[in-house]
C-alpha cells in the first residue's frame, strides 16, 4: 500500500491501484466489468457483456488504468533468456468449446506476476469467469507438446486454484477453452485478480520463455443483484459444492452405519435360531 506522504508523485493512474484511495467515487457505481486480454477492440461476447481491449504495452514491471478507471493491470517480471518477448501473444487459429473464438485469438502472459484490478465496485458478491486456452503448446506427437504452463490462481488473496495447468484440463488438448467461475466478496470497493507462476512446469517448450500466468479474458458481473447477503456455499473449480461434499459424506456414513447395524442383528438372529434347531 502506498500512503498519503508520496501519492502526490505516483504516475497517473497507479493510486487507483491502491484500495481506499480518493480515485474511488465516493459512491461507487460500477458492478461490472470484462476484459479481452490482449485484445485490440471491443467486444460484445455470446454472454452479452461488452469486453474492453487491453493492448497495452506492458513491461516487466508496470501497470496500466483503462479510461473509465474501472479496471487496471499490472505485471511484474522479465523472460530473462527470451530476446523481444512481448507480454501478448497472437494467434490466427480457431478454438473449440465457444462462440467467441476470436476473444481467444489474443492473450495476455507474465514470466512471473499478473494482477487484473476491479475498482470503485459496488460492496457485494460478484461472480468471476476466468477464460482461459492454451496456444503455445500444439497436441501433436512432436516434442513441442511435451510443454506444460502451471500457475497459482488468487482472488482477493485468496488462493482458489494451485498448479493449475490449462492443458491439463482439456485432456491434453491446446486450442480448447476452459473456463473457471467463482463467487468473490468486495468489501472495500477493490478486487484483485492475481496469477503467479511459482516456478513450476517447463520454460523453454517449444521456446525460450513459453511459461508463466496466461489469460484469454476475464468477466466480473452481480452474483444475484450484487446483494450484501452471503451466497452461502460456493461452488469449487470442479463444479461441486463444499457443503454438498460434506453432506455426501455423512449421509453415505449413516447408510454404512445402518447395513452394519442390520447385518449384525441379522448374524445374531441366524445363530439364534442355528442354536433353537440345535436344541430340539
Amino acid at each position: 500500500m502506498i500512503d498519503s506522504s508520496n501519492r502526490s508523485i505516483l504516475s497517473s493512474g497507479l493510486n487507483c491501484l491502491q484500495r481506499n484511495t480518493p480515485c474511488l467515487p465516493a459512491s461507487p457505481d460500477d458492478s461490472s466489468f470484462a476484459v479481452d486480454s490482449g485484445g485490440t477492440r471491443p467486444i460484445i461476447g455470446s454472454d452479452k457483456s461488452y469486453y474492453e481491449p487491453d493492448d497495452t504495452n506492458l513491461g516487466e514491471a508496470s501497470y496500466y488504468v483503462s479510461n473509465s478507471t474501472r479496471w487496471g493491470i499490472s505485471n511484474t517480471g522479465k523472460f530473462m533468456e527470451a530476446a523481444n518477448f512481448s507480454f501478448i501473444v497472437y494467434t490466427s487459429r480457431q478454438f473449440t468449446n465457444t462462440l467467441d473464438s476470436v476473444l481467444f485469438q489474443t492473450a495476455r502472459t507474465s514470466s512471473s506476476s499478473l494482477r487484473y484490478y476491479g475498482i470503485g465496485l459496488k460492496n457485494g458478491f460478484y461472480n468471476v469467469e476466468l477464460q482461459f486456452a492454451e496456444i503455445f503448446f500444439p497436441d501433436n506427437t512432436t516434442w513441442t507438446s511435451l510443454g506444460t504452463r502451471i500457475f497459482d490462481i488468487f482472488i482477493q488473496g485468496e488462493l482458489r486454484e494451485k498448479d493449475f495447468d490449462i492443458k491439463k484440463q482439456t485432456n491434453g488438448k491446446s486450442y480448447t477453452v476452459v473456463l473457471r467461475q467463482y463467487v468473490v466478496r468486495v468489501t472495500e470497493n477493490f478486487m484483485e485478480i492475481h496469477l503467479f507462476w511459482a516456478g513450476k512446469g517447463t520454460c523453454c517448450i517449444p521456446r525460450q520463455g513459453s511459461y508463466g500466468p496466461l489469460i484469454s479474458a476475464l468477466s466480473v458481473s452481480p452474483y444475484g443483484g450484487n446483494n450484501k447477503v452471503d451466497p452461502g456455499p460456493i461452488k469449487n473449480s470442479a463444479g461441486k459444492s463444499k457443503i454438498a461434499l460434506v453432506a455426501g459424506v455423512v449421509v453415505c456414513t449413516i447408510v454404512l452405519g445402518l447395513l452394519s447395524t442390520g447385518t449384525f442383528l441379522w448374524r445374531q438372529k441366524r445363530k439364534k435360531m442355528e442354536a433353537e434347531m440345535g436344541g430340539s
